[in-house]
């Protein structure tokens, strides 16, 4: 198991834990990191005999900067920090890159645009439905499951189903809420004798809402469901039950 995933079993177990990891890991300044700064860093992770011992800085690095399944540096757009930004951006214009990319599963290699457009009522259902559809991959594949030791057991379909429904919840979170609370926010201003006199005020308090509700909505939704997911013995597959001394196995549940 990657020493990414070993840092998120053991530091992931609540959603308050989880969610003081992502706040630091959507730290703009990760984007500045070289490549051989990263390089060296995930060397000195290696090498630490009690990974959950070393510098925090050093693991936000490499939380931020490299991929779990793979082990190679993340593209500066598709790391927390920079699919933040482009969160905020897309949250005025366009979503469809933004979800195409935070769709995508550990085993994806591919993308399907999504036509997603302004925040509306639907957007919870239309996101739910996106999920399952941009990470189908997984579900006919299955991905990679662990025991408690991190040791590989096999490839698990259910797993894999159970991954993609939790990601499909968090953005349906994300996204819904991001849709809801502005449009709440300007039927309610819209009552007002100040914004009735002054209606050109209205869209440029919908889109600093969109885009301030989406800042505090990402780390949130990324905070929902742990990054090492688990599935119970009975739920997999009966050659993986075979296999298993434990009542449970652990999996990666990616973005």
């Amino acid at each position: 198991m990657d020493a990414n995933l070993l840092y998120w079993k053991s530091h992931g177990e609540s959603v308050f834990s989880r969610l003081k990891v992502w706040v630091n890991l959507l730290d703009p300044s990760f984007l500045l990191t070289s490549n051989a700064e990263i390089q060296e860093t995930r060397t000195q992770l290696r090498s630490e005999e009690k990974v959950k011992k070393k510098d925090e800085h050093a693991w936000n690095i490499s939380l931020s900067s490299i991929h779990p399944d793979s082990g190679s540096v993340l593209p500066l757009v598709f790391r927390p920090p920079g699919s933040d930004s482009i969160s905020e951006a897309a949250s005025l214009d366009s979503r469809d890159s933004l979800i195409c990319h935070m769709c995508r599963g550990p085993s994806s290699n591919y993308c399907e645009p999504t036509g997603y457009k302004k925040p509306t009522h639907s957007k919870f259902l239309q996101v739910y439905r996106t999920s399952p559809t941009l990470r189908g991959e997984e579900c006919e594949t299955g991905i990679q499951v662990f025991d408690s030791n991190g040791n590989t057991v096999g490839i698990s379909k259910a797993a894999a189903e159970k991954a993609v429904m939790e990601t499909a919840l968090s953005r349906a979170v994300l996204f819904g809420t991001t849709g809801a609370v502005p449009s709440l926010l300007v039927s309610v201003l819209k009552r007002t004798r100040l914004f009735q006199k002054n209606s050109l005020l209205i869209p440029p308090i919908r889109h600093i809402s969109v885009a301030f509700v989406l800042g505090l909505m990402i780390p949130l939704s990324f905070s929902l469901f742990s990054q090492m997911g688990t599935i119970r013995k009975e739920n997999v597959e009966e050659e993986l039950q075979a296999k298993m001394a434990e009542g449970q196995l652990f999996y990666h549940r990616g973005l």
